[in-house]
């Protein structure tokens, strides 16, 4: 049933009664428009009480609401997870492309900020031996815990680490991700700096960064020395 031009001036009432009309005319209307039916109160006159009818109808839509949302959320998320696979094979394909450890840390520094939308990007390399024989130095110091680890992490870090690694940058750096790099005899650690403090907050997924320290690791490897 649709409304033409010349309804707009009738009355409120004879509006209803035309779409009353139509209802009784078509009585299997909800049966082919079940989400109209949905849609809709459907009162039960119980005086104040609410009826039994009622409440479950409630129920029932409050749980459809909480489903819908709930798979808008994994639709959502797979849209994401999918985004990101392309962008990582897209940086995985520039890398194949890179033989030095110079051209490897242009590559990510340029895919990074322009795929990842990332503000800052630092890679220090140390040699193995440095970790244990000049721990009290500030690169091995800093990080000798976390490359033991060999985990990425996100959150917001001190002073110290923000200044070895983002140097000027680091008072712009609200928040980073730290990426374990292994290719010996060399270890060292990515870093991915943003401005925004939730931009990678404590509870975000590694997964990814997980298989980009991966990727990196395997390359460095590969890679022509640096002269560490």
């Amino acid at each position: 049933m649709s409304l033409k031009h010349d309804d707009v001036d009738q009355t409120v009432e004879d509006r209803e009664q035309q779409i009353a009309s139509y209802l009784v005319a078509h009585p299997d209307y909800f049966q082919r428009h079940p989400d109209a039916l949905a849609a809709i109160d459907i009162p039960h006159p119980t005086g104040d009480a609410v009826s039994l009818i009622e409440r479950q109808v409630r129920t029932l839509r409050d749980q459809a609401s909480n489903y819908r949302r709930q798979l808008e959320n994994l639709v959502s998320v797979a849209r994401e997870n999918d985004a990101l696979a392309k962008r990582l094979h897209r940086l995985t394909l520039a890398l194949i492309e890179t033989h030095s450890f110079d051209e490897v840390l242009n590559t990510l520094q340029d895919e990074l900020r322009e795929q990842f939308k990332a503000d800052a990007v630092e890679m220090k390399l140390f040699a193995s031996e440095q970790l244990e024989a000049h721990g009290h130095e500030a690169g091995p110091a800093l990080f000798r815990d976390f490359l033991k680890r060999a985990r990425p992490n996100c959150g917001q870090l001190d002073k110290a680490k923000l200044e070895y690694l983002f140097g000027p940058q680091a008072g712009e750096t609200g928040s980073a991700a730290l990426i374990p790099l292994t290719a010996p005899p060399l270890a060292g650690v990515l870093a991915i700096g943003s401005r925004d403090p939730q931009r990678f907050h404590e509870g975000k997924s590694v997964d990814f960064l997980q298989r980009l320290a991966e990727v990196v690791s395997a390359k460095l490897q590969s890679a022509s020395s640096p002269g560490i």
